[in-house]
């Protein structure tokens, strides 16, 4: 069998029982463990035990999946510290999946092993890496010292007011820079700032007339034959910019890094033509220079292609002070084609035949030198986008219909492109009371499923702000200093002590350490203050109802006036199921009485039985309910507690209910009803009594029959050598006596029983005998002939238990 083949049979089998397991567990009432646990002392031991079992299996999978994946977690003391280390154990059960993922797909065949060998040297050097395996630590969270600390030029993490564009010239202007930087009030927040430089020249632009045309498109220059520049250096951008200056077309690609910095950081730029690629280190300490590049960027003649541009403008404006006129934007191409995927990596597998390892995407982009594989991965961005440029281009011309505005697609995405150049930076706002701005907790909250009480809520809020400011100031991301779990986790949890606290802090309690004292009084303090604040809710319904309708509280519009149309009733005068019979008027209300028959009571009889004689009287009713005086007030009856007693029998010996269940056993049907009779007859109720008599008799007739039954053919088997003409008598006999037993009593033609005749003569058996020799009916004599007797009638007083007396 293949491997494939068995493995599969495997993992049905593995996959059915984890689904079982799966849905039994969730089909616990978790909700009900503790109310169990309470009630019942077995169950608790039970819950005690599986819970340490559990704890331990969690335990044992954690430590040994620890050392695997490089996260280990401290030991599960109790199930509190599965919420405190949630964090650490989701990364656990992560790495573990991701490396099972991994092994199947290698085991099953879809792809290759790592240590595989390559069947085309040449193929595989264009796609290097398959990308399944984990970008290394030290790739991704380099320890290196920040090189903003080095910048000519600081960053401003306070900036207060509008941020006022870094340009200190205009090239390729039709309005001057001065006149350009001018402010306005922005809609969202309602606060001011700069006005785009380059808006006037970004909504004006007149592409080249090639963007229009069809042409052959521009094979690009195989990877292995062509090598990246690496430009560091104020004299390699000049030679850079004097090369993009003859081009008609360049592709740009930006790398960033947002983790170890405030604002964050522009770390890498890629620039490519036809016929080379340049790659420029942006962490330079000179890098305010680099807005030299606006001669090319802004010039209208040269299309700038990039993909998904937008926070690439923004970074390129924050950083650089670089802006583009004459974008054209990959991305809303293949939005406007329909393509099933609109990323970068899928254009290139499409077009190039090109697989990039996107897993450098989350690199720390700081690292200098840049190992070989980044450096790949950053020229192979925009090595082959022009010619993606030339192939999505024709096929926008070819669908396009220039001559209506919905169907002129490539129109479309130049439009699309200049929305995006015109994005503008603006200072990372955020209001403390109302969270709102892009730095707010507002929008965080609003997110989640969690509803904070007062005081959670209040330690939220000055947990976020501390965390905020001392990002701030020590040009830290606030994810770095504490990500959005661990803040959430101190508001729900609200630590007590500083143990606690560090608990929850887990990996981030290195990064904290020299704040630990200062953040414990914070969440203190905040605790304190929050017990007579604003819950969550409360202050999400307010801060929403404010930011509607620009401080005011939206209106509801008036519903229009519309003239009530005569509409009648669709009422039929006959009834479609009762047909011609006439209806009882007390239920459509059509002969109501007045005043004081308006409270007469109707009673609707029910028809006699059918059982019930012709000749009965029929029935009084009485006359009218005269209303009562509304004024008239009803005296409360007291109603006095009366004293009873409540007492438990002891519980019975099991030579007792022996002896009451051979008791019962033989006690015959007529004796069963009789004392049914006499328990029935006190309840009033004879008719349901005597279809109970008659049930019971049928019962007792029909387990005698069958009793009669056995015992005759124990008898027919015992008898080996009974002679054959016997056997047809005994038949016939039997018979006879069946018919007898199915034939119905008649009590016209039965004897008197109490006024049975007295001359009867006493048989040897001692019973008073009749004339004919049959014996007298005893109505208190045993009959069952050993049959089944009834059920025990239940005896409520016992000697001994317990009473009580209730009043």
């Amino acid at each position: 069998m293949d491997a494939s083949q068995d493995f599969k049979s495997l993992q049905e089998v593995v996959q059915k029982s984890l689904v079982a397991t799966t849905r039994t567990a969730n089909g616990l009432a978790n909700e009900d463990l503790d109310f169990q646990r309470t009630a019942n002392p077995a169950v608790s031991g039970q819950l005690e035990d599986k819970t340490e079992r559990l704890l331990k299996l969690a335990n044992q999978l954690l430590k040994s999946a620890g050392k695997v994946t490089n996260h280990p977690v401290s030991t599960l003391d109790d199930t509190e510290d599965i919420e405190i280390q949630w964090k650490q154990i989701v990364d656990v059960i992560d790495s573990l999946l991701e490396k099972a993922d991994t092994c199947l797909d290698e085991y099953t065949g879809l792809i290759k092993r790592k240590d595989a060998p390559a069947p085309d040297s040449a193929r595989q050097s264009k796609r290097l890496k398959s990308g399944t395996d984990r970008l290394d630590y030290s790739l991704k969270r380099a320890n290196i010292l920040k090189p903003q600390t080095a910048f000519e030029r600081k960053t401003d993490n306070y900036g207060s007011g509008p941020w006022k564009p870094l340009l200190t010239a205009k090239p390729h202007a039709t309005v001057p820079l001065k006149d350009s930087l001018v402010t306005f009030t922005e809609q969202e927040y309602h606060t001011v700032q700069y006005k785009h430089p380059y808006e006037i020249e970004i909504q004006n632009v007149k592409y080249p007339n090639h963007v229009y045309e069809t042409r052959e498109p521009q094979k690009y220059l195989p990877v292995e034959k062509t090598s990246a520049i690496w430009v560091d250096t104020y004299e390699g951008v000049l030679e850079m910019l004097e090369e993009l200056k003859k081009a008609t077309e360049i592709a740009v690609d930006l790398e960033h890094h947002d983790f170890r910095s405030y604002t964050g950081l522009l770390s890498l730029m890629q620039v490519s033509t036809r016929e080379k690629d340049w790659i420029v280190d942006t962490l330079v300490p000179w890098r305010h220079k680099l807005e030299v590049l606006n001669e090319v960027f802004a010039d209208p003649k040269i299309v700038k292609v990039l993909h998904g541009a937008f926070m690439d403008i923004i970074w390129l404006q924050r950083d650089l002070g670089l802006y583009i006129v004459g974008l054209f934007d990959t991305y809303h191409a293949s939005t406007v084609l329909g393509y099933s995927s609109r990323s970068l990596a899928f254009l290139l597998q499409k077009f190039a035949d090109f697989d990039a390892d996107k897993k450098y995407q989350l690199a720390d982009w700081r690292i200098r030198p840049l190992p070989e594989e980044m450096l790949y991965y950053a020229r192979s961005d925009t090595h082959f986008l022009l010619y993606i440029y030339d192939m999505v281009r024709n096929e926008l011309i070819q669908q396009s219909d220039r001559t209506k505005p919905e169907f002129d697609y490539i129109e479309q995405v130049v439009q699309k492109s200049k929305e995006v150049a015109l994005q503008r930076y603006e200072h990372p706002y955020h209001d403390h009371e109302t969270g709102q701005g892009p730095r707010g907790w507002f929008n965080a909250l609003s997110k989640v499923a969690v509803l904070y009480d007062s005081e959670q809520f209040s330690v939220y809020k000055a947990v976020h702000q501390w965390r905020d400011e001392v990002a701030r100031r020590e040009d830290e991301s606030t994810g770095f200093l504490m990500p959005q779990q661990v803040l959430a986790d101190i508001a729900r949890l609200l630590p007590s002590d500083k143990k606690a606290l560090w608990s929850i802090l887990g990996g981030n309690a290195r990064v904290l350490k020299p704040y630990m004292d200062e953040l414990f009084d914070l969440i203190q303090k905040a605790k304190a203050k929050g017990t007579n604040g604003p819950t969550m809710a409360e202050a999400l319904r307010a801060t929403y109802g404010e930011t509607v309708g620009n401080g005011n509280t939206g209106k509801a519009n008036p519903i229009p006036e519309m003239e009530v149309l005569d509409v009648k009733e669709l009422k039929s005068q006959r009834s479609q199921f009762w047909g011609d019979v006439a209806l009882s008027s007390a239920w459509d209300g059509s002969t109501r009485a007045a005043k004081a028959d308006e409270y007469q009571v109707t009673i609707t009889v029910p028809y006699p039985f059918a059982g019930e004689a012709d000749d009965a009287e029929p029935m009084e009713v009485e006359e009218g309910i005269s209303p009562m005086d509304p004024a008239t007030e009803v005296e409360p009856v007291v109603v006095e507690n009366d004293e009873f007693t409540l007492k438990s029998g002891r519980k019975r010996k099991l030579e007792e209910a022996n002896e009451e269940s051979e008791a019962e056993d033989n006690a015959g049907p007529d004796d069963v009803l009789a004392v049914d009779s006499d328990e029935e007859a006190k309840k009033g109720n004879a008719e349901k009594l005597r279809r109970q008599q008659e049930k019971k008799a049928r019962k007792l007739r029909k387990r005698l029959k069958e009793q009669k039954k056995l015992e005759k053919a124990k008898e027919k088997e015992e008898a080996t050598s009974s002679s054959g003409a016997a056997e047809p008598a005994a038949a016939e006999e039997e018979e006879d006596e069946e018919e007898k037993e199915d034939q119905p009593f008649d009590y016209s033609q039965a004897e008197s029983v109490l006024h049975a005749a007295k001359n009867g003569t006493s048989g040897a058996d001692g019973k008073h005998r009749k004339k004919g020799g049959k014996a007298a009916f005893n109505p208190y004599g045993n009959k069952s002939g050993g049959a089944p007797g009834g059920a025990r009638a239940t005896n409520h007083v016992k000697s001994g238990g317990r009473t009580a007396t209730f009043k």
